[in-house]
């Protein structure tokens, strides 16, 4: 069907037969008799699927897919009917399926296997992944015509008509894309049918909506589905719109999991029909059932939001790959900057890295200025390293501004002062008496510390206690400074600082902006809240505060964390030869702030991962995270072979301030990446053999977990 054009009407699904009264009177369907049904059951020693018996009066209705109702364990129990077969190897009597609940078939044969796949992979149950990958039924918007429903699955306001024909489709993008070596081969690759897998690194300043959407026209071309899945809903407007004026509004659908149940299933079913070829959407979206499937992207893979937070807490990207290998599709990770994953899919040669050259990159960047990166900038102003706002961020707003280009500020967290350090040596300020960390409560109130409207005395955020005369236990120094202002007093400080130039706050308890005007004013917004700016333009100056702090944070990942975040505000930066420019309040030797400077996230990601695989961390390697009491979780150790490094366990700070609560602590495990299905397989085993006895207390499982530190 070209985009544009109506879906053909449907053919009403086969009416079931009237049951028999009597339950004795039910025979079995002549034609496989025996349903294969993946039951909705969350025990690990249950995870496989179960035989039923289908009814001859429900032998029409009862196809691959479609949701049912089975008895199980003596109650009625939701499913999916995965297959029909003759017969079964149950030595016993087949229990009969129930009712089958909808005509629709749900779930698809690809998507079930991806979503085994994915259990297998995160040592989880397939009954929790499916609730991840098919969304709740919606009777009424079941049976809305097709026609109704084809007409409802556009989203924003888009072009009516495609700019292209899928015929000519092929060859759109070709001047966007010729900026990369590989990056015609990649067209023609998706053009052709082939599953191509890369990795590509969108230079500064890209229009990679555009690009994506380019990917997605060639791969239609050739008569295949595409699915592409971004961090937030801003992405998928973006991404969205600029697929819809190239394919046309009915070719493309918008899924996320705020649409609302009855708009959200509406967007769902018509996809899971082919009615439309590509979809856009945000982690909810990963296992939407696109009808021959040949592209699948992700962007931006190193976002938090890509991680699930349910069980059996599977990853966009790790998911995206799984479906690529099933199914034969193509597959295509990109962003500004680059994970250690994937940097290992390119260096285990199974995906192409899809890059700039260096001349290429230098041309588009924007110029990157650190802390004392040439040794003169400290002669010049004594007190840069110590300042939050240096001369040198000073003069780059200050040109932007008087260019008339917006500037971007990059705050790492909103509020105003969480807690105090020493201003000489940066250490954190600390109660005397407990040593606790020290925090400014607010303004006084006249009741302690002066009169009304006076500063408040540092305090104490864990005894409460005051601090009139501090004194730092490293340095000696007297001094006190902010360890992190957050957004809001960053854009009052700001305000004071440029009088007369308007300050405008993204994210951070403020709305998040979607894009800002072409005009002098300053834009503070928090990582992952930084607005576009409108009309093609771009930022004159981006400041980047506090890099310590972000550098600060006891992760495994916080230098790729730091980087993908600096590269995201950098990138909307105007080039240098157009006077942008980005000032990083960092020490310049550090190698995340030279990966900036040099806009080399490949080198930096490649230097990571040779880092990691040194000391044994993921990607290297296979790691899991087990997470319960202590009982449960020796209990789980003393299953595992001893081929598996244990890694702790370690207590958990407490979830509630009860001192009755139990104790929690963590253990992870540790193997080669060759011997991670086994990892896998043997935590799953653990699981079942305590679910099948009724282990009271749950160990939580989270292989390659996202957060280790």
């Amino acid at each position: 069907m070209a985009a544009g054009e109506e879906a053909p009407a449907r053919a009403a699904p086969p009416a079931s037969k009237k049951a028999p009264r009597n339950r004795g009177e039910w025979r079995a369907a002549e034609r496989l008799p025996v349903a294969q049904v993946a039951v909705d059951v969350p025990l690990a020693h249950l995870d496989r699927p179960f035989d039923y018996r289908v009814p001859e009066h429900l032998d029409a209705v009862a196809v691959p897919g479609v949701r049912l109702r089975v008895r199980f364990a003596g109650r009625l129990v939701d499913g999916f009917l995965l297959a029909r077969v003759a017969g079964s190897d149950h030595g016993g009597k087949l229990a009969w399926v129930e009712k089958v609940v909808s005509p629709e078939p749900a779930l698809t044969a690809d998507v079930a296997a991806v979503c085994r796949a994915v259990a297998d992979r995160y040592a989880g149950v397939m009954a929790d992944v499916l609730r991840l990958a098919v969304p709740p039924r919606h009777a009424k918007v079941e049976a809305e015509p097709q026609r109704a429903a084809a007409g409802a699955v556009a989203a924003g306001a888009v072009a009516a008509e495609p700019a292209v024909t899928e015929s000519a489709a092929a060859e759109v993008g070709r001047d966007g894309w010729a900026r990369y070596p590989r990056g015609p081969a990649l067209l023609d690759a998706l053009a052709g049918g082939r599953a191509a897998h890369a990795v590509w690194q969108a230079l500064p300043g890209e229009t990679w909506q555009d690009r994506l959407a380019e990917a997605a026209a060639a791969t239609v071309s050739a008569g295949r589905g595409v699915l592409l899945v971004v961090p937030d809903h801003r992405d998928v407007e973006a991404l969205h719109t600029a697929c819809a004026e190239l394919l046309g509004k009915d070719a493309v659908v918008a899924l996320a999991a705020d649409l609302g149940p009855a708009e959200r299933y509406r967007r769902w079913l018509a996809v899971r029909r082919g009615q439309v070829r590509v979809v856009v959407g945000t982690r909810s979206a990963v296992f939407a059932p696109v009808e021959k499937l040949g592209l699948v992207v992700v962007w931006d893979d190193g976002d938090d939001l890509h991680a699930e937070p349910r069980a059996p807490y599977p990853h966009v990207r790790d998911v995206l790959v799984l479906r690529a290998h099933t199914g034969g599709a193509a597959l295509l990770v990109a962003g500004f900057a680059r994970t250690a994953e994937g940097q290992l899919l390119v260096e285990s040669g199974w995906a192409q890295a899809v890059e700039a050259e260096r001349g290429v990159v230098r041309s588009v960047m924007p110029r990157v200025v650190a802390l004392d990166e040439t040794g003169g900038q400290l002669a010049r102003d004594p007190d840069a390293m110590a300042a939050r706002l240096p001369a040198v961020a000073f003069e780059a707003a200050r040109t932007a501004i008087t260019a008339g280009r917006p500037v971007l500020v990059q705050v790492p967290r909103a509020g105003y002062v969480p807690w105090l350090s020493c201003a000489s040596c940066r250490e954190t300020a600390r109660c005397r008496a407990c040593a606790g960390p020290l925090g400014v409560p607010g303004r006084a109130t006249g009741s302690g510390n002066g009169r009304e409207g006076t500063p408040a005395l540092p305090h104490c955020r864990w005894c409460g206690r005051a601090e009139p005369a501090f004194r730092c236990a490293a340095c000696g120094s007297r001094r006190l400074r902010a360890g992190v202002i957050g957004s809001g007093r960053t854009a009052e400080e700001l305000g004071r600082a440029f009088p007369g130039v308007p300050v405008r706050a993204s994210g951070g308890g403020a709305p998040v902006l979607t894009s800002v005007s072409a005009r002098a004013e300053i834009v503070v917004a928090t990582p992952g809240a930084e607005p576009r700016v409108g009309a093609g333009a771009g930022y004159g100056a981006a400041l980047l505060m506090d890099g310590w702090a972000l550098l600060g944070r006891p992760d495994l990942r916080v230098a790729e964390e730091t980087l993908r975040r600096w590269l995201g505000a950098a990138a909307l930066v105007v080039p240098h030869t157009e006077g942008g420019r980005v000032v990083v309040m960092a020490d310049a030797a550090l190698p995340v702030v030279q990966g900036l400077v040099r806009w080399d996230p490949a080198g930096h990601a490649a230097a990571e991962l040779a880092a990691r695989a040194e000391v044994g961390f993921p990607p290297a390697v296979r790691m899991a995270a087990l997470d319960g009491v202590p009982d449960a979780v020796a209990e789980v150790l003393a299953t595992l072979p001893d081929t598996v490094e244990v890694l702790g366990p370690v207590e958990l700070d407490p979830v509630t301030d009860d001192p009755a609560a139990e104790k929690r602590e963590r253990a992870l495990l540790r193997v080669p990446r060759a011997q991670g299905r086994v990892l896998a397989a043997e935590l799953h085993a653990a699981q079942a053999t305590r679910s099948a006895r009724k282990a009271s207390e749950p160990v939580r499982v989270r292989l390659d977990p996202v957060e280790i530190g």
